[in-house]
């Protein structure tokens, strides 16, 4: 664990920045922030809810235990809020939450979270704000996973990983073979395959998890025509 100065963070969010010096100094006495390593569980599916989780660095993924096996919902890249939702709804985690990469999160006290949202507008739009732009997003990410074939669905993920989280063409995947194949609904043995494919077709060069992209254009056409 490590102490929280809300006031001296340099990766505020959007809400808290609109937060006034009283009510930054009542959330960092009200919150924790806890070191995660890779593979860590930072909460799980079932359990009781009492916090809101900000990720202030690394790489989380959400996933759910489905009637046959696991799905990775989305992989969100810090900053960002986890749980709210949840929390604020069933206060029973509907899904879990797993450090893929080193990861800094602060657990923020319900009640505090929620007398900012009472008490202050503008921190209550921008959370507002987050959970719209969320929502869409998960929307889109529906429709490309049940309507995109297996090689969009691959393409996009890639894509995903080299523009959205690391926004570069060069990087190491952080998730295994297994972990990828639930991200985009499909087999490991498929996503093998697929990959392989798109290492043969001098798409990308393909070495263990390191990953690079070397025909952007083609591999954007593979994602857009799904």
């Amino acid at each position: 664990m490590e102490e929280i100065l809300c006031k001296d963070c340099g990766i505020k969010s959007s809400a808290v920045k609109v937060l006034s010096p009283l009510e930054l100094e009542r959330l960092g006495n009200n919150c924790v922030g806890v070191n995660f390593r890779k593979g860590d569980v930072i909460f799980k599916q079932g359990a009781f809810s009492s916090n809101i989780i900000y990720v202030r660095s690394g790489l989380v993924k959400i996933h759910m235990t489905g009637p046959v096996e696991e799905q990775i919902i989305k992989i969100t890249k810090a900053p960002s809020y986890l749980g709210i939702p949840t929390t604020f709804g069933e206060k029973i985690n509907q899904y879990s939450a797993t450090a893929i990469e080193n990861t800094t999160v602060c657990f923020i006290d319900i009640d505090v979270f929620k007398e900012f949202i009472f008490m202050n507008g503008r921190f209550a739009y921008e959370i507002v704000i987050e959970l719209c732009r969320n929502e869409l997003n998960s929307f889109q990410k529906c429709v490309d996973r049940t309507q995109k074939h297996i090689h969009g669905r691959a393409a996009d993920a890639l894509l995903f990983f080299s523009d959205g989280i690391y926004e570069n063409d060069e990087f190491i995947l952080p998730l295994s073979r297994l972990e990828l194949g639930h991200f985009i609904n499909t087999s490991r043995e498929s996503i093998c395959r697929i990959l392989s494919d798109f290492s043969k077709a001098g798409i990308i060069h393909l070495s263990g998890k390191k990953i690079k992209i070397l025909n952007r254009d083609l591999l954007k056409t593979i994602s857009k025509n799904g």
